[in-house]
């Protein structure tokens, strides 16, 4: 999942883990599954050119190739950019639309993927847990409220030093899960269904290189969502923007009316742009400029933002306003002494996802069937579906139950993942059903 989810207040309600849920997913087999893929680095790299942008996320991508055949899955391939795509044909003789679930194999640039060394803590008391004891590293219910919910429940964490990779490893795992008990499993119907499992999606070019029409799906849903019931279908417009600012470097004994500092241009430059329009002053639907990089001296300072709002006209305004800026600063410095360089990312994919409301609604009802209460709401962040759906691919977000995504606080619940499980199992079976009556 792209940027983090911070901003949004904690839903809490009790999940119901009935015996079916037992029956369906091994818990075992889960926590061993998802070990064995987030002890893999797979961390991209926004800096690379190539695809995948790191060579060792094809550690992982030829290791789910493997799974994947040797699970009876049908048309397995993995092309020259590490895209691995899987079949589970029909086994209805009624006609039902082709049906894909996603997930990506990265994990952020923002935090260490190396080394990961994951804690499991059986049945939760809802107290502090210690990530790292020489370091002092609590994961804590008075800070991350969220853990209250889960109280009882068994949770895989970090030992302190790295991220975990829940984000989407997770999601990779529920999927494999739902291949293998549908594949045991003939007796529940459903049509074909294809998975594809990406690169890059951390570095916002996940969907870059997906074959839609190779996928051939008529809809899809990424498995990259956070906590246990989320179900998203809009998510922010996006840009990047480089702010270029050029000034004049003289030896400083001899600057008077010569020198031209660009580091104080930049503060002209950042200071001018709204203040509590920023991530740490914003939730819901607000967008915000977000400064996240910087680098300068006197002769040259490089400012790197990202822009977000949900609001396509919104977004426009905030990439204009900047423009106006420079071109302010610049009219002020009689000199043309800064430049900003902006760059579509993605866009809300509520655009494409609404003409065809029935797909969020299969999800949602899925969930409802499994006793999970569906959180519908705007994610703060993007994933490949925002992209492929503007590619032609419908592509809602639902849950893969992951926490504190990017950082040494994340963590998963193992029963959030057999219930993912369960909806991606639930959906298919839904779908089929859907299309019997037609």
């Amino acid at each position: 999942m792209q940027e983090n989810r911070k901003g949004f207040e904690a839903s809490f309600y009790i999940v119901i883990f009935d015996k079916t849920s037992a029956k369906m997913t091994n818990k075992q087999e889960i926590i061993d599954r998802f070990l064995s893929y987030v002890k893999i680095d797979t961390q991209s790299d926004e800096n690379s050119n190539s695809t995948p942008s790191t060579e060792k996320q094809w550690n992982l991508a030829n290791k789910l190739k493997d799974e994947l055949q040797e699970m009876g899955m049908q048309e397995v391939s993995i092309d020259e950019n590490s895209y691995v795509m899987a079949t589970l044909p029909s086994n209805v003789e009624h006609k039902v639309p082709v049906i894909g679930f996603v997930s990506h194999f990265d994990t952020t640039p923002d935090f260490s993927g190396a080394n990961v060394n994951p804690q499991i803590i059986e049945k939760y008391d809802g107290g502090e847990i210690v990530l790292n004891k020489e370091k002092n590293i609590l994961l804590s219910p008075d800070y991350f409220e969220d853990l209250k919910q889960y109280k009882g429940q068994t949770l895989i964490t970090t030992d302190g030093n790295t991220l975990l990779g829940a984000d989407d490893k997770a999601g990779i795992t529920e999927i494999m899960e739902a291949l293998k008990y549908l594949l045991k499993n003939p007796e529940i119907k459903h049509g074909k269904i294809r998975v594809c499992f990406t690169p890059d999606e951390e570095i916002g070019r996940g969907a870059h290189k997906f074959d839609v029409e190779k996928f051939g799906a008529e809809w899809a849903y990424t498995m990259d969502g956070s906590q246990i019931g989320e179900l998203e279908y809009e998510n922010f417009n996006a840009a990047s923007a480089v702010v270029t600012v050029t000034g004049k470097s003289v030896h400083p004994g001899y600057a008077k009316d010569k020198m031209i500092n660009s580091m104080y241009i930049a503060l002209d430059f950042i200071n001018s742009l709204p203040r509590l329009e920023t991530p740490e002053h914003t939730e819901g639907r607000q967008g915000f400029f977000h400064l996240n990089g910087m680098e300068g001296d006197v002769e040259q300072t490089i400012l790197n933002y990202i822009i977000r709002d949900h609001n396509r006209k919104h977004f426009e305004a905030r990439k204009e306003m900047m423009q106006n800026l420079a071109g302010e600063i610049c009219n002020q410095y009689e000199r043309d002494c800064l430049t900003v360089e902006i760059k579509d990312q993605y866009f809300n994919m509520r655009e494409k996802v609404e003409p065809v409301m029935h797909i969020v609604d299969i999800a949602e009802e899925a969930m409802k069937q499994v006793d999970i209460k569906p959180l519908i709401k705007p994610i703060r962040g993007g994933t490949d579906g925002a992209q492929l759906s503007f590619k032609g691919l419908p592509c809602p977000n639902i849950f893969a139950g992951g926490h504190n995504f990017h950082g040494k606080y994340e963590y998963v619940p193992v029963e959030s993942m057999q219930k993912a499980v369960e909806v991606i199992v639930k959906i298919s079976e839904l779908t089929a059903k859907k299309y019997k009556k037609k």
